[in-house]
């Protein structure tokens, strides 16, 4: 099966550069390119890809863009993976990245770019409905929260680690219960509970989740 994908990036020699690398790849083909917000989502409604990968910050504002486009995409083609790239490790971006979910999305630094494997293996990652976190961003958040170079998964129970795991691919407390055969009450418990082992409080719930699915992925891939 051949991955369409689409690239969206304001800088035309990034864009061309994207766009070879991922031809290096005989599984990958680049459909389209544009350079902003608008043109991105034109191009998916046009060419129906598999998944997009998008900078960062792109007109019209230079922010936000990918991760908007991230989130619309969530709603409108939930299909459709997406890989943002940044040329910094803000754990910020990834955190708002994954804000509704980690299935098919990945947070990676431009500088992957230089690497064809590494940015064909997080278009395919993405693709299956899988996630890809820069190892760079893991390492500044755990560094962060001041844990020791142990896993900082290592204290919780086998059922917490169940239990973050079905948050990892995005599932709301009521579709872990029904998963895990767990009612919500005792789903709410073991996430206190994994939150607190993890170091993650006094911190909106939302950016916990998403916290502790980024050292869930960290963990996985070590």
């Amino acid at each position: 099966m051949v991955l369409r994908v689409v690239i969206a990036e304001d800088s035309l020699l990034v864009r061309e550069g994207v766009s070879a690398v991922l031809g290096l790849a005989a599984d990958i083909e680049v459909v389209a390119g544009c350079g902003d917000l608008p043109g991105l989502l034109a191009a998916v409604a046009q060419h129906a890809p598999d998944v997009v990968v998008t900078d960062v910050r792109m007109p019209p504002t230079n922010t936000e863009e990918g991760i908007s486009a991230a989130t619309t995409l969530r709603g409108s083609h939930p299909g459709i993976g997406v890989v943002v790239l940044s040329q910094y490790a803000e754990t910020g971006y990834a955190t708002a990245l994954l804000a509704d979910g980690s299935a098919g999305r990945a947070y990676l630094l431009k500088e992957r770019v230089s690497d064809p494997g590494q940015l064909a293996a997080a278009v395919r990652e993405v693709a299956r409905g899988g996630s890809v976190i820069d190892p760079a961003v893991v390492e500044v958040l755990v560094s962060a929260s001041g844990r020791s170079r142990r896993s900082p998964l290592a204290e919780l129970t086998q059922r917490e680690r169940d239990v973050l795991a079905q948050i990892a691919q995005g599932k709301s407390n009521a579709g872990v219960a029904a998963t895990l055969f767990l009612s919500e009450r005792a789903v709410e418990k073991h996430i206190n509970a994994l939150f607190a082992k993890l170091g993650l409080e006094a911190e909106p719930d939302t950016n916990r989740r998403v916290k502790a699915v980024l050292m869930y992925l960290a963990d996985a891939s070590a």
